[in-house]
């Protein structure tokens, strides 16, 4: 079979023929090939779905993992995806350097390889603790929950703007050569925080969420375009240039996926204004019209309008898949279908005929970047939950004897 024939037949298969494959065959094999000899999960599997045991593990592929894990442990019930999710809780410590402060990477040996604490790592470790919260609850881990957020508003924010540092090895945060500041951890700080709310039902996690979003959208949204900023310069003013203007259609439909959730979870509705601002820049310009990835959305547009970098990576697919999945449960029209197509697109192109999935493809299917990488597998997992919770395919089944 040629490889035009095999995604011809990839692509008749159904999003609940996907989804099924997903629970039954693709997830146990990949959790049997990344599982760690030495605990937890490595962090990537090559192009023959090989793990390299010698390289680096990084704090942000363990939290992303017990989340997914945890997350979907509560939606099955089943039993072994409990114990992995232990597992992954139970290596988190090898990688805290203080309360609530966790350092970027260690080796094999358990060595720190990377000891600088990063607030984008810090609010994947602050969103698996409150969801394994929910599913194993006990004190300690409600205090290193508690300790994480004291960690991410103290020691990794900026007391002069209340904007999250790069890391814990920023001291002058607006100095001209400090990082740039990202919009990216304030938006995963607004995800835990949410995440925090729905396990735990204390008010005080939808405040902080609240005031996260408000923080990061009155410094990061284009409020000219309708859409948000992936990065300013340390003294808060537009990057140069292109750089200035560039946006990813994922973080568009990310941003979007987060506030409708938060109206969901009883939020200040006004934000759907906002949400329906960044769906309609990510919808004029943000998803390939013609060819074998159409309907899939660009890595990167201008703000000014065009396609900068009209390659594919996986997470922002899965992203809009979120998306749709919400706005279908929302009544819209015409959204279930696209989340559908879209979930077989990704299937077809980034999965089928492979030992686990690519991370990149160009405009013409071909991989760019064939690494599955353990950290992405949150990604798919949310996009598969978030359809299934709309009722657009199955979701992971419980098990028999349950």
């Amino acid at each position: 079979m040629t490889a035009a024939q095999a995604l011809d037949r990839a692509m008749t298969r159904s999003a609940g023929d996907w989804a099924d494959w997903f629970w039954s065959v693709s997830l146990p094999d990949w959790l049997r090939r990344a599982t760690d000899p030495e605990g937890g999960l490595l962090d990537a599997l090559d192009a023959e779905g090989r793990a390299d045991p010698e390289a680096g593990r990084t704090v942000l592929a363990q939290a992303r993992s017990l989340f997914t894990l945890a997350h979907l442990a509560l939606l099955s019930g089943d039993p072994a995806l409990t114990a992995a999710a232990k597992r992954q809780v139970a290596v988190l410590p090898r990688y805290r350097k203080a309360p609530g402060l966790y350092r970027r990477m260690i080796g094999r040996d358990g060595q720190p390889l990377d000891v600088l604490a990063r607030s984008y790592d810090q609010t994947f470790v602050l969103l698996g603790l409150a969801t394994w919260n929910r599913l194993s609850p006990s004190a300690s881990v409600a205090q290193e929950i508690e300790a994480c957020w004291q960690a991410l508003s103290t020691t990794l924010t900026d007391p002069a703007t209340g904007l999250l540092l790069e890391d814990d090895g920023v001291a002058a945060p607006a100095a001209p050569g400090a990082p740039p500041r990202a919009q990216n951890p304030h938006m995963h700080l607004y995800e835990a925080c949410l995440q925090a709310f729905e396990m735990s039902g204390n008010p005080l996690w939808q405040t902080r969420a609240a005031d996260v979003r408000a923080l990061a959208l009155r410094h990061f949204l284009d409020a000219q375009t309708g859409s948000i900023a992936e990065f300013l310069t340390p003294d808060l003013r537009p990057l140069p240039g292109a750089d200035g203007l560039r946006r990813e259609p994922g973080h568009q439909c990310e941003w979007a996926w987060l506030l409708r959730r938060e109206v969901e979870l009883g939020g200040d509705a006004a934000v759907l204004d906002t949400a329906r601002r960044l769906e309609a820049f990510a919808e004029a310009q943000g998803f390939a019209p013609t060819g074998p990835l159409a309907g899939a959305a660009y890595d990167a547009v201008s703000a000014e309008g065009g396609v900068t970098e009209p390659t594919h990576l996986l997470w922002p697919q899965t992203e809009a898949i979120k998306l749709f999945a919400l706005r279908h449960s929302a009544g819209e029209a015409g959204m279930g279908p696209r989340a559908q197509q879209l979930l077989c697109l990704v299937f077809a192109q980034w999965v089928s005929g492979r030992p686990a999935f690519v991370n990149r493809l160009d405009a013409q299917g071909r991989p760019l970047w064939s690494e599955a990488l353990t950290r992405l597998q949150y990604h798919l997992v949310l996009a598969l939950t978030e359809g299934a919770r709309a009722g657009l395919w199955p979701g992971i089944p419980r098990p028999h004897n349950t």
